[in-house]
């Protein structure tokens, strides 16, 4: 249970900056969180809304860890997807591509699953548990 706190606290930061950082401030996220390797769009934005939506949804999984890994989930397979898709085909190929953003991604992809309760997260869904906010 104390690693699913620190990951959520890790996400309130990390996400929180990162969702702030690019949707107020997207020029600066193109220079620092994107490593100048994408050209300005509104998609930057984008990126910062959902990144804003886990720093939320982490919040809540300071209160409620157990019921609120979906959000760990929803990161493992969007963080996986990523570094299959975009990073690794760019490295091949000698794209530019954020670097620091697949170092951070590929260790939260070798972290999560050693921090997700799977048997908890699987079983509330097998049962049709609809108190999902009952501790």
């Amino acid at each position: 249970m104390k690693n699913l706190y620190l990951i959520y606290f890790a996400n309130v930061i990390v996400a929180g900056w990162i969702s702030i950082i690019s949707l107020f401030y997207p020029h600066a996220a193109k220079t620092t969180i994107f490593s100048n390797t994408v050209e300005y769009s509104e998609v930057i934005r984008l990126v910062g809304a959902l990144w804003g939506a886990i720093f939320i949804l982490s919040l809540l999984g300071l209160g409620w860890p157990k019921q609120m890994q979906l959000v760990l989930l929803f990161q493992l397979i969007y963080k996986s997807t990523w570094l299959i898709a975009v990073a690794a085909p760019a490295l091949y190929k000698g794209h530019p591509f954020p670097t620091a953003m697949a170092v951070f991604f590929i260790i939260w992809c070798l972290v999560l699953p050693f921090v997700i309760d799977w048997n908890n997260l699987f079983s509330n869904l097998r049962q049709g548990d609809t108190n999902h906010f009952k501790r």
